[in-house]
């Protein structure tokens, strides 16, 4: 049997015409909407190749060289560009590549030096901590003695002293820094110095920012942090998946907490894909995308700004914004849901100091498409004008069609 990857969807809509109606059904949706969720972008076609390779085919549990299984030369070849290409990439001594997602890139970060019922601090889950912070649904809140800092209640920043007076009160074994709705920098250097204070590692969960760390947008978190956690999608425009950055000091435990202690056989697909990835971030290319997605975010939240919206900590230093939409009359989940029948797909978000749910929305994948400061300050009128009820829905579904037709993700 030959397969070309120009022949794939031919071959699938062959054998297999319902599933292909849904993969076409997915193309479409994503190529005609506005895709502003903060954790999701396009990856380039060299990804998705990678993806759609023979790889997924060979099981490889254990690391390059101490395999499991006979049959992985080839592989390790692919798993070894990966780790050097991440770890000359952020500046890392050791990266492993083999985490499925974000999540448990971070299970395993505390597998490594944690144990249960230690006290671990974290942004609290009101404030954007994410669910492996100490969520009582999570495993982080049922093994670990989580406690959770603030941000200022006017600014909405980091209370860094507040941090700093928790941590000594309680004494953590670990403090996480990491966020998935606070759109600032966040100071690493501050944070070492509280973990040295009181003798915690310090874990950096910076799977929204790593993309921008890559493209030289964001200050990087390896130099300070014990580990680093991250995802290979969102602004990196990698695969779905995670990894894991430390010094050499720590890298057998992180390898042992990964495999085999969280998981089994390493997707080798998924692994050749982030090799792509890394290879791509490293160029002046991706450093000038990271430098407009930023751009781009920042002239959308002052554009919302300026349509009424409330925008936490007046702007952005990322490419992800949040919103209070109440002041145009409506809550986080009917905004949503306007937006989204007129083409435009974003996610709420907690707001800080409230029970009341806002928007969270991101600029990776709008910039992917080439889309610049003009469209930002064109979707920012669009998308007030969807939330307060005073643009027709189906006439901002045209005028999403006519941008996204003009800057289509995976053009031809």
């Amino acid at each position: 049997m030959t397969v070309t990857h120009t022949s794939a969807a031919d071959l699938l809509r062959r054998q297999d015409p319902e599933l292909a109606d849904v993969l076409l059904g997915e193309l479409v949706r994503q190529s005609t909407t506005l895709q502003l969720n903060a954790a999701e972008n396009f990856t380039s076609p060299a990804v998705l190749a990678a993806l759609g390779s023979p790889l997924a085919n060979k099981y490889a549990e254990g690391y390059p060289g101490a395999r499991h299984h006979g049959g992985c030369e080839i592989v390790d070849v692919a798993e070894r560009l990966a780790v050097s290409r991440a770890c000359a990439l952020f500046g890392a001594e050791h990266a492993n590549v083999q985490s499925h997602s974000g999540s448990s890139a971070v299970l395993a970060a505390y597998a490594a030096l944690l144990r249960p019922g230690d006290t671990v601090l974290a942004l609290g889950l009101p404030y954007g901590g994410h669910l492996t912070h100490g969520s009582p649904a999570n495993f982080s809140g049922r093994w670990f003695d989580f406690v959770g800092y603030t941000v200022d209640a006017e600014s909405g920043l980091v209370d860094y002293e507040h941090v700093r007076a928790l941590a000594r009160l309680r004494r953590p074994k670990a403090i996480v820094c990491g966020s998935i709705s606070y759109p600032r920098h966040l100071d690493h250097a501050l944070f070492r110095e509280i973990a040295d204070e009181v003798g915690a590692y310090l874990i950096a969960d910076a799977a929204h920012p790593m993309g921008l760390v890559a493209g030289g947008a964001a200050p990087n978190p390896v130099p300070y942090a014990d580990v680093v956690c991250a995802t290979t999608h969102k602004v990196l425009r990698g695969p779905r998946g995670g990894m894991i950055l430390c010094g050499a000091g720590l890298a057998e435990r992180v390898d042992r907490a990964v495999f085999p202690f969280t998981q089994g056989g390493a997707q080798m697909h998924t692994i050749a894909a982030k090799a792509v990835a890394f290879g791509e971030a490293s160029t002046p290319a991706f450093a000038a995308y990271a430098h407009q997605v930023v751009a781009n975010a920042r002239v959308l939240a002052a554009g919302l700004a300026a349509e009424g919206l409330a925008v936490t900590t007046g702007g952005t230093d990322t490419h992800l914004i949040t919103v209070d939409p109440a002041p145009l009359g409506v809550d986080g989940p009917t905004a949503r849901g306007r937006l989204a029948a007129a083409g435009m797909v974003l996610d709420c978000c907690v707001l800080p100091h409230g029970t009341a749910r806002g928007l969270r929305l991101g600029t990776a994948a709008l910039t992917t498409q080439g889309m610049g400061e003009a469209e930002m300050a064109r979707i920012a009128g669009m998308l007030a004008g969807v939330v307060r009820g005073s643009a027709g829905g189906a006439r901002v579904r045209e005028d999403v069609r006519e941008l996204t037709a003009a800057f289509p993700p995976y053009p031809g």
